[in-house]
């Protein structure tokens, strides 16, 4: 079992940066993945980032360049930060882990990008 904590999430003008946090109950050294999915009301969740027990990162093509995802691990935490955000990254971000089989999810933090 594995229980994530997301923080960081608020309002924030075009142009700007946030940086999320997501704090894991257990090493995440042991978890084959963990990363941020985001969803849009009305729309499906979609991947934002992900980083592998390697360190190997992925990107979604329009986050490419302004997001940077990280990991700390001495404090079991991964981090999102997010820069030149613009109006169309509104969305709910949830972080997640891949361990064993399973998959688990945080209560999700909003962001708020105004125009």
């Amino acid at each position: 079992q594995v229980q994530l904590v997301e923080s960081g999430g608020g309002l924030v003008q075009a142009g700007g940066s946030l940086r999320l946090s997501c704090a894991a109950s257990r090493s995440i050294f042991v978890m084959n993945a963990m990363g941020w999915y985001r969803q849009a009301p009305g729309k499906q969740r979609d991947l934002v980032a992900r980083i592998t027990s390697g360190g190997s990162t992925n990107y979604a093509d329009s986050v490419k360049g302004r997001f940077t995802i990280s990991r700390d691990t001495a404090k079991n935490t991964v981090y999102l930060q997010m820069n030149s955000l613009k109006p169309e990254d509104t969305a709910v971000y949830y972080c997640n882990s891949d361990y064993g089989s399973r998959r688990y999810w945080g209560q999700g933090t909003q962001v708020t990008v105004s125009s």
